[in-house]
């Protein structure tokens, strides 16, 4: 049995200590909502044996996924997400950059894609071309197309009165860097940034993100000799790039840094970065490739994201991710672009990963090496 001093100084000491617990479980609250909100999903739809959109959402909402990442405006998935409160980032795809180059053609895009289904869909963000590049391959033609389609996408949902609700971006690749080690010399090529630097000026100006996809996978299976595994998966004990005082223990934060190093070379240190896809593949033939290490890696991924910590150059600051993909797709063309689900197409899932369980990580500890987790099921 307990016994209290009747001192008034006990007292308050016992009432202090009661009101720093509420405190610090209030907080956990918030924690467990942030974290939530810091990780989607893509929602792929090449393979010809997935569930249905409606079963889809279901999908979504049963394991708590709170944002979807759509690649078109398709019409059976927007049906779906009526009502459901999922977060949405919507592709215009890189085919109909041409036609959205044009003002009237961008109206009517956002008008039977956007407003048709606002705000019964809760629209985010407006992805207008993905890893679209000037560089000679499959999208060069389109590039001259990008611009002008964020623009002209920008005024319709602003002319809308959506401007504060609806960002619109572009999502681009680590292609686009000249050098990306070490993180703080990050730099884009010289030969895209006449067509780089006039987007991310509008994405400063207007307030939006600039979306990268980021994948620790294929730089590790492209040069398995300078870079470990276990640097690749957040695997490693200790830091394994030292930066300008700052520790980067895996591969994933540094290659985020050195987009923000590159962009703070490009005169755009503001932007904000969100990550609009990364993954790990279970099947295929390139070094690396395995059910094991995209265990590893997507696991070890969600957790760091939910720990809030942001990375060593943006500490603090928690990093919004969309995990590649929700589900095998059979008809992406490749083994390996087969296999970057989370699910089966029978809805299984392939790792165990809970989107609804918050983690809080002492970010300083997991730089020096020992990294601390208190788990609350909610």
């Amino acid at each position: 049995m307990a016994t209290f001093s009747s001192s008034k100084s006990n007292y308050s000491s016992f009432m202090a200590a009661i009101i720093l617990l509420i405190g610090l479980f209030a907080a956990n609250l918030d924690l467990t909502g942030a974290c939530q909100e810091s990780i989607g999903v893509c929602y792929g739809m090449m393979g010809n044996n997935l569930p249905s959109a409606r079963e889809v959402v279901d999908l979504y909402k049963s394991n708590n996924i709170r944002k979807m990442k759509l690649y078109d405006p398709n019409p059976d998935a927007l049906k779906a997400l009526r009502g459901s409160n999922i977060e949405v980032m919507v592709g215009v795809p890189n085919s109909d950059l041409r036609s959205v180059s044009d003002a009237s053609g961008a109206q009517a895009w956002v008008q039977r894609n956007i407003l048709s289904y606002w705000p019964s869909v809760r629209f985010k963000y407006v992805v207008v071309g993905n890893e679209v590049s000037p560089l000679k391959g499959e999208n060069d033609d389109k590039a001259q197309y990008v611009l002008p389609s964020i623009v002209n996408i920008f005024n319709a949902i602003r002319s809308a009165g959506l401007q504060y609700q609806i960002m619109v971006s572009t999502s681009i690749d680590m292609s686009l860097l000249a050098k990306s080690y070490p993180p703080s010399e990050g730099a884009f090529r010289g030969d895209v940034r006449s067509y780089l630097d006039p987007i991310i000026g509008h994405l400063a100006w207007a307030g939006a993100p600039v979306l990268v996809n980021v994948y620790p996978y294929f730089a590790y299976s492209d040069n398995p000799t300078d870079i470990s595994l276990d640097y690749a998966t957040f695997s490693s004990s200790s830091p394994v790039v030292w930066d300008q005082g700052h520790g980067y223990q895996n591969l994933f934060d540094a290659m985020v840094d050195a987009v923000y190093s590159a962009l703070e070379h490009a005169g755009q240190s503001s932007l904000r970065i969100i990550i609009s896809e990364s993954g790990w593949p279970s099947r295929g033939r390139r070094h690396g490739t395995s059910h094991e290490n995209a265990q590893a890696y997507l696991l070890n991924l969600v957790r760091h994201v939910e720990g809030g910590i942001g990375t060593p150059k943006r500490p603090g600051i928690p990093l919004d991710i969309y995990l590649f993909a929700l589900f095998d797709e059979n008809q992406k063309g490749s083994e390996e672009e087969d296999s970057f689900g989370l699910f089966y197409p029978n809805k299984q899932p392939k790792y165990d990963l809970h989107f609804d369980r918050a983690r809080i990580w002492n970010a300083s500890e997991e730089y020096n090496n020992a990294t601390v987790s208190l788990k609350t099921d909610m």
